[in-house]
C-alpha cells in the first residue's frame, strides 16, 4: 500500500474530495511546474528553438512509460475529441457496417462515431448489459463480420464495471474490426497492457487519473497507421521543422511515428511541463501499485457501505479505483448537495453515487463520506 500523499496537495484537513474521476487536483509539484513555464513567456528570448521540441519530447516520453508503450506510438492532443477525430480520418467504415459503443458511453466517444457513420452509410449499435454483469459479454456478442470499429472504454465513466480489453482485442483482430479506446478514466490508475490489446488507436486526457492540467492528452497509433492522416497540417510537424531557417522549403514528409498527428501549437510549456510533472508523479509508484493501494480505499468504503444497504459491484467486475453506490430505492433527492454541505464531494451519475478517491485521500475522508451517507 502506498502511504497517503495529501501533504503534496492543496486540499484543506475539513474537505473530503473523492472525485478524482471529475477532475483531479493539481499537485503541488505540477502547480509549480507550470508557473516555471508560463514565466518562460516573460522572457522569450531564453526559449530557444530546440526548446519548441524538447518540452514535447520530455512529456512523450514520460507519457510513453506510464502506458509502457514506444515514444514514437504516441501523438500529443489537446481533448479527446481531437483525437478520436483523428481516429475517425483514418479508419474505413463501409456502407451497412457496424460501430460498437457502450450504452451511455461518454459523448466524445459518441458523436465522432455517429457523425462517421452518417457519411458512410454505416451504424452504431449501442451495446446493453446485463444488471449485474461487467461490460465484456455485451461487446463480445456485438462484434461481428460486419463490425468495423469497437469503440469502448476501459471501465465506463459512470458506472465503472470493466470493459476486458483483452479479450475484445482478440475478438476486434478475429472480426477484422479496429479497436480505439478512451482510456480517460483508467490510464494512470489502472494497469494496461498495450501489447496484448493491440488498439488502433487509444486516447487519455490528462486532467482526470494522469493527475495533469487540462487541455492536453495523449494519443497512442498503432505503427500500422503511422502513415496515416493528420486532421491538420501544422508546420512543426514536418520533417526537418527544427531547422527555423528554412521553414519555407516547404516538405512533404513529416516527423517520425505518430508526431504526424500531434496538435498545433503543441509547444506549450506551462501544459507539457505540468503533465509531464503529474507522469512523474505517477511513475514514482507505478501504476499496478496505486491500483492496489485504490482498490484497497474502494473496498473499504464498499464494506462500509453495504451495512447502510448500498449496494456496488465486486473488483473484477468494477474497476479497482471506481466505486458506484446503489440504493435500494430511489436516490434522495439534492443527495450530491448534501454531502457537499458536509464538504464531502463526489458525484452522481445516473442512479449510482460515483466516488473515486485517490493517494490524497485518508481514512478521515472515508469517514467523512460514510458519516455523511449515514
Amino acid at each position: 500500500m502506498i502511504d497517503c500523499q495529501r501533504e503534496r496537495f492543496s486540499i484543506p484537513e475539513e474537505v473530503h474530495y473523492l472525485n478524482c474521476a471529475y477532475m483531479a487536483p493539481l499537485s503541488h509539484g505540477v502547480v509549480q511546474a507550470m508557473e516555471e513555464a508560463a514565466r518562460l513567456k516573460a522572457t522569450p528570448w531564453e526559449f530557444a528553438p530546440v526548446d519548441f521540441f524538447t518540452v514535447c519530447e520530455h512529456f512523450r516520453e514520460r507519457a510513453a512509460r506510464v502506458a509502457d508503450v514506444a515514444v514514437d506510438s504516441l501523438a500529443i492532443v489537446p481533448s479527446v475529441s481531437y483525437a478520436l477525430a483523428v481516429a475517425a480520418r483514418n479508419l474505413p467504415v463501409s456502407a451497412g457496417q457496424n460501430i460498437v459503443t457502450l450504452a451511455d458511453q461518454f459523448p466524445s466517444n459518441i458523436y465522432v462515431w455517429r457523425e462517421l457513420a452518417a457519411r458512410t452509410g454505416g451504424k452504431v449499435s449501442t451495446v446493453e448489459r446485463s444488471s449485474q454483469d461487467c461490460w465484456t459479454a455485451a461487446v463480445l456478442d456485438a462484434i461481428g463480420p460486419d463490425t468495423a470499429i469497437v469503440a469502448v472504454p476501459n471501465c465506463h465513466w459512470a458506472d465503472g464495471r470493466i470493459v476486458d480489453l483483452e479479450r475484445v482485442g482478440v475478438a476486434c483482430r478475429e472480426a477484422g474490426a479496429a479497436l480505439v479506446l478512451d482510456l480517460t478514466q483508467s490510464l494512470g490508475a489502472m494497469p494496461i497492457d498495450f501489447a496484448k490489446v493491440q488498439p488502433d488507436f487509444a486516447v487519455a486526457a490528462c486532467y482526470k487519473w494522469l493527475m495533469g492540467p487540462y487541455g492536453i492528452g495523449m494519443l497512442y497509433v498503432d505503427p500500422k497507421h503511422h502513415d496515416g492522416e493528420p486532421i491538420e497540417y501544422n508546420w512543426i510537424n514536418r520533417g526537418g521543422s527544427e531547422d527555423f531557417a528554412r521553414l519555407v522549403d516547404y516538405r512533404d514528409d513529416f516527423q517520425p511515428g505518430a508526431r504526424r498527428f500531434d496538435m498545433g501549437e503543441k509547444s506549450n510549456p506551462p501544459l507539457l511541463m505540468g503533465a509531464s510533472a503529474a507522469l512523474d508523479f505517477l511513475l514514482e509508484f507505478g501504476v499496478d501499485a496505486i491500483a492496489e493501494t485504490l482498490a484497497d480505499q474502494t473496498q473499504a468504503i464498499a464494506d462500509a457501505a453495504a451495512k447502510m444497504g448500498l449496494t456496488s459491484a465486486p473488483i473484477g467486475t468494477r474497476a479497482p479505483h471506481f466505486l458506484s453506490l446503489g440504493f435500494p430505492g430511489d436516490v434522495p433527492g439534492g443527495l450530491t448537495e448534501r454531502l457537499a454541505e458536509n464538504r464531502v464531494h463526489v458525484s452522481l451519475r445516473g442512479t449510482s453515487l460515483r466516488v473515486t478517491p485517490h493517494l490524497y485521500n485518508n481514512g478521515a475522508d472515508r469517514e467523512a463520506l460514510l458519516a455523511a451517507l449515514r
